[in-house]
């Protein structure tokens, strides 16, 4: 373990040495310097050292950082905290935020461009369309993209499965059948946590992996009513429906990290989640792809979301030197390298090399770009999406998975609770 600390700690010096020499080289109208209160819900292991690693190299460059921390997965707190910091005029500089919450504030003026780093460090050249676009707001840049996470992932224990004499299943009938195994066995086949937006994860993930990518996008893209009540949506309830019977009793309030150590320590043999989870899981020691298998759900598609940083504008959001800094910092390959490393995502620059990284993450990448190439890149609806139609299908899906609703009546429910959001 001490050979580990000091490691990181050259390699974040490295690295925060050359973010600095960067930036001297990069800077506009600003100087290097100032000041960004940041707002985050990194807050559990692996989170947290990923953003101890952003948080070093802006300080190296001469940043004042004021942390800003909003305990809460998926990052509902952090949105209802900003909406009361703005209502009283006390803006934080830089909040970690999702595409649709980048729309809705730019759309009302909130945010702060970060051209003027930008343009000079050239990002439209090293990210891909999908995720630059979903940066700007009237063509201009208004947030930081330093990650994205392949939110389709299925984790398994080899250990567990061997106890059972189970392979890693690769559908939805061998999973099926394995499940029924560790069932008998006392093994939870299912970890996870009973929070709104877990049940609205898994929903999302069932139906990519049952209807396919243009299924997924009429859906919950287009809101397509024929799509959301027909035979293909009632099939994903009812796959839905089969994971049920694999979760435990006691997953309500259930924190998604807690739900991973139920696989780490063997008390669960899977668990579907983001490979944010891969924080939780080389904190202990652990390979992602070696010890925990990383295998993707049934079916086509890449379900992703992207950690970004997105700048407020006005009086008490901190200066523009604090600004650029910050953004320059977010974009500097060297921290995108450190910060996915050790956060579990992919870097969002695409010339940034994953020397170092696990085979997940290899993968990840692989998948990603064929699947962005095919349109089957889909941002997570769960995460991504609007408030109101997210709102609407996680509420359905929680009721769910929380009761014995019939997959027609889940299918019914469903329309018309998007009904009411159109």
């Amino acid at each position: 373990m001490r050979r580990d600390a000091g490691e990181r700690v050259g390699r974040g010096t490295s690295i925060a040495a050359a973010v600095a020499a960067a930036w001297l080289v990069l800077a506009g109208p600003a100087e290097a310097g100032g000041t960004a209160e940041v707002m985050h819900w990194l807050t559990s292991g692996g989170e947290a050292r990923a953003l101890g690693e952003l948080r070093a190299a802006f300080e190296a460059a001469g940043g004042r950082w004021i942390d800003a921390p909003v305990v809460g997965g998926g990052g509902d707190a952090a949105m209802v905290a900003l909406r009361g910091r703005l209502v009283v005029g006390r803006p934080p500089t830089a909040i970690l935020m999702k595409r649709s919450a980048i729309r809705e504030w730019g759309g009302l003026g909130r945010l702060a461009s970060v051209e003027a780093v930008a343009a000079p460090q050239g990002w439209d050249a090293v990210l891909p369309p999908i995720v630059a676009t979903a940066m700007k707001h009237g063509g201009r840049w208004v947030a930081a993209p330093i990650g994205i996470h392949r939110v389709n992932w299925l984790w398994a224990d080899p250990a567990a499965l061997a106890r059972v004499g189970a392979s890693p299943p690769r559908t939805w009938a061998e999973f099926d059948a394995v499940a029924e195994k560790l069932r008998a066995a006392g093994i939870t086949p299912l970890a996870h946590g009973g929070q709104p937006w877990q049940d609205g994860m898994l929903f999302e993930v069932s139906a990519l992996s049952v209807g396919g990518p243009a299924f997924y996008r009429r859906a919950f893209v287009d809101l397509d009513r024929a799509t959301l009540t027909g035979p293909t949506m009632r099939a994903v309830f009812e796959r839905l429906g089969r994971l049920r019977g694999d979760l435990d009793r006691n997953r309500l309030g259930r924190d998604w990290n807690v739900a991973t150590a139920m696989v780490l320590d063997g008390r669960a043999a899977f668990q579907i989640m983001g490979d944010w989870a891969k924080g939780e899981i080389t904190a202990t020691g652990r390979r992602p792809g070696v010890d925990i298998l990383c295998l993707p759900l049934p079916g086509e598609g890449f379900d992703f979301t992207v950690d970004a940083f997105a700048f407020f504008a006005g009086e008490g959001a901190g200066d523009a030197a604090g600004r650029e800094t910050l953004a320059a910092t977010i974009m500097s390959p060297a921290v995108q390298a450190r910060f996915n490393r050790l956060k579990g995502s992919i870097p969002a620059r695409t010339d940034v090399p994953l020397e170092g990284f696990d085979a997940c993450a290899t993968k990840a990448r692989l998948d990603f770009l064929e699947a962005e190439g095919t349109d089957a890149a889909l941002p997570s609806f769960t995460f991504e999406a609007d408030r109101s139609s997210r709102a609407a299908i996680v509420e359905v899906a929680n009721r769910f998975l929380n009761s014995d609703m019939t997959p027609k009546d889940a299918t019914q429910a469903l329309a018309k609770a998007l009904d009411r959001v159109r």
